[in-house]
């Protein structure tokens, strides 16, 4: 019989253990083929809807006014704001629209910079909250039923669009490609 996880991983690990997943997803999506695409691709945006719900409700406002280098967790935001847009256009289309394989692609190298930010040795975001008075552990059990929480609204609900928080809905122009001369 397999031993039941009984402790609460801590706020770090757990986000760690977050960012491993998605970098797996994205490595498998770069080996797919047609429609298994598209399932990865919506399991990516799970993933980061949620790793970037519990970071913005639980995570970054503990080390609010804690940590030496704040200015860190509003780049945070916008980071994970920018990832969203793209999140949103991989949520409304298929492997089969144009410059969906970039937007994946793009998204990965969004993440990618911002997990080395999170995770940066010395002076990372990760490394600065292990500084804080913040109980990582008592954090982690609440992001965790947190996590729960989301992924059974989810289930029962579908994957609801993102929520920016930084940016503003700016608008833009849609234009067509342009083709060469």
């Amino acid at each position: 019989m397999p031993k039941q996880q009984t402790t609460v991983e801590n706020a770090i690990s757990m986000l760690k253990a977050d960012h491993r997943k998605v970098e797996e997803l994205f490595e498998s999506y770069e080996r797919a083929k047609g429609d298994r695409k598209d399932k990865i691709a919506k399991e990516i945006c799970q993933e980061l809807i949620v790793h970037s719900t519990i970071e913005e409700e639980l995570f970054y406002p503990s080390l609010q006014g804690k940590i030496e280098e704040e200015e860190m967790l509003d780049e945070a935001h916008v980071e994970h704001d920018g990832a969203k847009v793209l999140i949103a256009e991989l949520m409304d289309g298929s492997s089969k629209d144009e410059f969906y394989d970039a937007k994946v692609k793009v998204l990965s190298e969004q993440i990618k910079h911002h997990v080395r930010e999170e995770e940066k040795r010395g002076d990372g975001i990760f490394a600065q909250a292990r500084e804080t008075d913040v109980d990582l552990d008592e954090l982690g059990a609440r992001m965790m039923a947190r996590k729960q929480e989301l992924l059974q609204q989810i289930k029962a609900r579908g994957l609801p669009r993102p929520i920016t928080r930084a940016m503003h809905g700016a608008k833009l122009e849609h234009g067509e490609r342009v083709a060469a001369a």
